[in-house]
């Protein structure tokens, strides 16, 4: 049995989690940042850090508490390492830093990216990544930082097929939400507003799927772009405002669902093509922006027939510390730890392997 406590402030949530053996989480503790941020619209990298300088402690001390754990009984520590806001990132990796050389602990820098698909498989599922009828795996990781398609084999070979070239889809989403005046999480906020309009009273473009009758670059084929999106809404509210109209009523319902339909069916438009044109036997749905309602219904209902579709459950969705620990097992197990040194990273680099697929065919060979 191993235990690790994971650590996460990549972005607004201070978290920590205590999670056994990979999959079990016995204690998930998440300080938001909501209220702080609300006030600027969005997150401020540099308020996010002062944030989590007060909320690390207790937050640690309320995840062990619940777990029912102390220091001596843990394995290692994880913390997100990257990619994600840096002076955020710096708090919680200097934290942890902390906590490991205070009580001998090794250190395991995680990769917040991989360990948003990993959230898809916690809760006594990580069985399925053993089980060769779940490759190809095809995971889609959508959040405000992130678009991004990666296509994965059972060895754990994996290859990022395309991802956004502006905007992401939570970007997008936060920043119409803001032009519109709804509030701050612009996700929840589009969901709501979104509820009693008609999703095909607008035509918002769905860039880089061939819709407008514009041939795709083949680079750009499993490539994302939300910023003409986010232009069109732009252009669509001047011409209200110009008209002396306000934002309101019957209108405004139905331009945030023609809004999120547009973000929506072309994140599914795009999966699907991947999927079918990799042969996918698995399609995993990961990230914050993984929550909304839409995209789960017309997941569910346009998923090819012979192919299982895998969603993060939502409290695993957003930034968490659960998914973190969860991934830093796979590292643990292989005895992949982190020098005391280590540093934060604020982009992405090359995917190329996930560390929790392939054990089975490692420990054989």
């Amino acid at each position: 049995m191993a235990l690790i406590l994971g650590l996460e402030s990549s972005c607004d949530e201070t978290a920590a989690a205590v999670v056994r053996d990979g999959e079990t989480v016995l204690s998930s503790v998440i300080a938001s940042q909501i209220a702080a941020h609300a006030v600027h619209g969005g997150v401020v990298p540099e308020l996010a850090a002062r944030e989590h300088l007060k909320a690390f402690t207790p937050v640690t001390e309320a995840a062990m508490r619940e777990a029912g754990v102390a220091f001596s009984d843990l394995d290692a520590i994880a913390i997100t390492q990257g990619p994600g806001l840096i002076p955020a990132l710096l708090v919680g990796l200097n934290f942890a830093k902390g906590l490991a050389t205070g009580n001998g602990l090794p250190l395991i820098g995680v990769n917040h990216f991989m360990a948003h698909i990993y959230g898809a498989f916690l809760d006594g599922e990580s069985h399925r990544l053993a089980e060769e009828k779940t490759y190809p795996l095809l995971a889609l990781v959508v959040s405000g930082g992130h678009t991004s398609l990666v296509l994965v084999d059972s060895t754990g070979a994996a290859r990022q097929l395309g991802s956004t070239i502006d905007d992401a889809a939570g970007e997008a989403l936060d920043k119409g939400a803001k032009l519109l005046g709804l509030g701050y999480p612009g996700g929840p906020a589009i969901q709501k507003a979104a509820a009693d309009g008609d999703p095909k009273a607008f035509d918002f473009p769905r860039p880089l799927t061939g819709g407008a009758g514009k041939a795709v670059p083949r680079e750009l084929k499993y490539s994302f772009s939300f910023s003409g999106i986010k232009t069109a809404l732009l252009y669509h509210s001047r011409r209200r405002r110009d008209a002396g109209e306000d934002f309101s009523g019957k209108w405004l319902a139905d331009t945030v669902a023609s809004y999120q339909m547009a973000v929506v069916d072309t994140l599914v438009r795009k999966t699907f093509l991947a999927a079918r044109d990799f042969g996918a036997k698995t399609v995993v749905v990961a990230g914050g922006v993984a929550c909304n309602k839409l995209l789960r219904e017309e997941m569910a209902n346009r998923i090819p027939r012979q192919v299982e579709l895998r969603f993060a459950p939502p409290k695993y969705c957003t930034d968490n510390a659960a998914m973190v620990g969860g991934i830093g097992h796979h590292h643990f197990i292989r005895g992949e730890f982190s020098d005391i040194g280590i540093d934060s990273f604020a982009r992405l680099p090359g995917v190329t392997r996930l560390p929790f697929v392939g054990e089975k065919q490692t420990k054989e060979n």
